[in-house]
């Protein structure tokens, strides 16, 4: 299966990475009108994120997934740096309450661990997101994007996935991530401005 077409050797078709099926189905609204992109294989294990950073992370995922498919893939990591809490939970981010923890276990974990922090400048945060493109032949390519914000004191909204209820960015109108359309988040979000960054260097 070939990750580059065309005469001029443009990249139409990519492989994506992550087991995590709302960053897939984000990530194929994000990519989907431009590329060609295929779910991660039924049946790969699912990569072990033990690296020290987002970078780490986000290329070990993507090689492991285009060797096994010989084919271009691209993999995520994001992370959630609040201040208050010592840029933590970070690289641990997914797995903040644990290493099977749910969102919502890692929701009621970050507000638990914020109760005492009262305004919205105690509670500043910023989600920055990594992507990695790795080629078969080991060629690779990193991007990201950045958006700042603070947590909401109680979880909103019913959209999205991960920190998006208690996640209220600067740029927007006072709402969660959760209680924004894809397409407004998108437009402003991390992993919306990491594809962007993706799309351009492509």
């Amino acid at each position: 299966m070939s990750a580059v077409g065309g005469d001029r050797g443009e990249i139409d078709r990519l492989v994506l990475a992550t087991a995590n099926a709302g960053k897939v189905d984000e990530l194929r609204r994000l990519l989907g009108s431009r590329f060609h992109v295929s779910a991660r294989p039924t049946g790969l294990a699912e990569t072990v994120e033990d690296g020290a950073s987002l970078e780490v992370n986000a290329v070990k995922k993507a090689r492991e997934v285009a060797e096994h498919t010989e084919s271009l893939a691209v993999a995520d990591d994001t992370g959630l740096f609040v201040s208050a809490l010592g840029d933590r939970p970070g690289v641990h981010t997914a797995r903040f309450a644990g290493p099977d923890a749910d969102d919502d276990a890692n929701v009621a974990k970050l507000l638990a661990e914020l109760d005492g922090f009262a305004d919205a400048v105690d509670r500043a945060a910023r989600f920055r997101t990594v992507i990695a493109a790795v080629w078969p032949e080991g060629r690779q390519l990193l991007v990201e994007g950045l958006v700042r914000g603070h947590i909401s004191s109680r979880p909103s909204g019913s959209s999205g996935f991960g920190y998006d209820p208690v996640f209220v960015p600067e740029e927007g109108d006072g709402r969660t991530f959760a209680q924004m359309s894809g397409e407004e988040k998108n437009r402003i979000s991390h992993r919306g401005r990491a594809v962007a960054a993706l799309i351009e260097a492509l």
